[in-house]
């Protein structure tokens, strides 16, 4: 019997980290439904101790989800760990991850820690972990480059304090495969109880190599968990692609002889969600996920693939969720059919006036646009405006006025805390007019460090996404809007960031 591979995902924890990917704790929870519809076996939900709103996340998915083993992360500490602990109370199955470094660099510069003070630390965390749930793993921050003796010690004696899984990290993306597949590999040799535990990976793509490295510490070194997000999203160049990973060993089975649990038609499902969510756009070309995944633009491919998809295709687009993508509704659509569409979407929206709103939303559309697309509803359920939590500003209403040899002009109504208020302005083009028309009033100094417009289908009349990504005081966030007006998808946008950056959550680095 082929062994089982583990998958891991930490979309909603390393993901959140890269700058402007932070999400609402209804955002969270949508993901979260859509990983256990992906049957992922482990949702790292979040980092408890790092602000009440991460743990009020990683409460309210432990208490939703069911069929998946949901974690938290923690420093090696009691109280990271015992905030982890409580946020889990209500999982079916739970997790503690709690990690500390153990690189010389981390151990001298960082921690400040001698290896003697990091090995005791390691252990009474896993020891007071383990006292609080079952299942508890176990991360060598930086482990790639730590020192193979060092390291040994540092995993034999959390074993021994009852660690489940020891996770080796390449935090910073160093790795190269053969050599981290034989690191892995030396490590399980050396250490006398590695058969105690579950060994795991967890690379970074700084040098676009986490998928290959991942890959080779399960081949070469046995891991039998891979530690990845959606869509490769994580901070600096990203994380291991979930979608890469569980493609190529099912491709490849004859290779790795491993069997995953993920049920892939929902991979596309949740790639867009993630993207729509954080406003970071799949790039055409992307493996599984792109757009052009699956496209065939040279006529001798296409001759080939006419007559034996194999010839060009070695996995089905169907497989992993292409063929959802169909219109399924329109004007005359009711409500419980845009219901049922949502919840094969996997959106759980928590009470009757969400829906109602949300509903209200598509009927507009749908007078706006003759064909609905499922990128579509997910655009309108990101909105939010269709959630419950209270924002800052609200989208009213936009004119604009634009011709050739004027300069344009943009009058905006918005809502500022309830109420009303108006702005104008001009600007070299109708979306900088807008924007300074709602900066005329709102004045927050931000400065815009990114701008980009996605078309949600492939027409003319299709809903244009745009991101916005605002800096001030250190915090970056990002906002998304929809509309088919991208004028207006623009100021939705701009306000969307402003509501992130009125909001004070406070957030801690964390391990990667």
């Amino acid at each position: 019997m082929a062994d089982k591979l583990i998958i891991f995902d930490t979309t909603l924890r390393d993901g959140e980290q890269s700058p402007g990917a932070s999400m609402t704790k209804d955002e969270k929870l949508r993901i979260a439904r859509q990983l256990e519809r992906l049957k992922v076996d482990v949702i790292e939900a979040g980092f408890a101790a790092s602000s009440n709103g991460d743990f009020e996340a990683v409460q309210n998915i432990a208490n939703a989800i069911k069929d998946s083993t949901i974690c938290s992360l923690s420093r090696a500490n009691d109280r990271d760990i015992s905030r982890a602990a409580e946020a889990l109370k209500g999982a079916n199955s739970a997790r503690i991850h709690t990690f500390i470094a153990t690189s010389p660099l981390h151990m001298e510069k960082k921690l400040r820690m001698s290896p003697e003070q990091v090995l005791e630390q390691a252990k009474l965390a896993v020891r007071f972990a383990r006292n609080q749930v079952a299942d508890v793993e176990f991360s060598a921050e930086d482990g790639y480059r730590s020192e193979m003796d060092f390291l040994c010690r540092v995993v034999e004696a959390v074993i021994k304090e009852g660690a489940t899984t020891i996770n080796i990290p390449d935090t910073v993306g160093y790795a190269i495969p053969e050599l981290y597949g034989n690191f892995i590999k030396t490590l399980r040799e050396r250490v006398p109880n590695a058969d105690k535990a579950i060994w795991s990976v967890h690379c970074h793509n700084d040098l676009g190599m986490a998928v290959a490295n991942s890959l080779a510490g399960v081949k070469i070194g046995g891991a039998r968990q891979v530690e990845c997000t959606i869509n490769g999203l994580g901070e600096r160049a990203g994380n291991c692609s979930l979608e890469e990973v569980v493609m190529a060993v099912k491709t490849r089975r004859d290779y790795f002889n491993l069997d995953v649990g993920i049920d892939t038609k929902h991979i596309v499902a949740a790639s867009r969600m993630v993207s729509q969510t954080t406003g970071f756009v799949v790039q055409p070309n992307k493996a599984v996920v792109g757009a052009n995944a699956f496209a065939h633009a040279s006529g001798i491919h296409q001759d080939g693939v006419l007559k034996a998809r194999d010839t060009y295709e070695i996995m089905r687009a169907e497989d992993v969720g292409w063929s959802a993508n169909k219109i399924v509704l329109g004007k005359l659509s009711g409500r419980n059919a845009f219901k049922q569409r949502l919840q094969e979407l996997g959106v759980s929206l928590d009470s009757e006036t969400e829906i109602n709103t949300a509903f209200a939303k598509f009927k507009e559309l749908a007078d706006r646009k003759s064909e609905i697309f499922d990128e579509d509803i997910l655009a309108l359920v990101s909105d939010e405006s269709v959630t419950s939590e209270k924002e800052r500003y609200g989208f009213v209403s936009l004119s604009q006025h634009s011709e050739t040899g004027e300069r344009p002009q943009a009058s905006i109504v918005i809502t500022v805390d309830g109420k009303e208020v108006k702005g104008e302005s001009d600007g070299n083009g109708p979306v900088d007019a807008s924007l300074k028309a709602i900066e005329s009033h709102v004045k927050s100094g931000a400065e815009m460090v990114l701008y980009s417009v996605n078309a949600i289908s492939g027409s003319t009349e299709s809903q244009g996404e745009v991101t916005v990504r605002l800096q001030n005081s250190g915090r970056v966030v990002n906002g998304v809007g929809a509309d088919p007006d991208i004028v207006v998808a623009s100021a939705k946008a701009y306000l969307s960031a402003l509501n992130k950056l009125s909001s004070k959550a406070d957030r801690v680095a964390a391990q990667g």
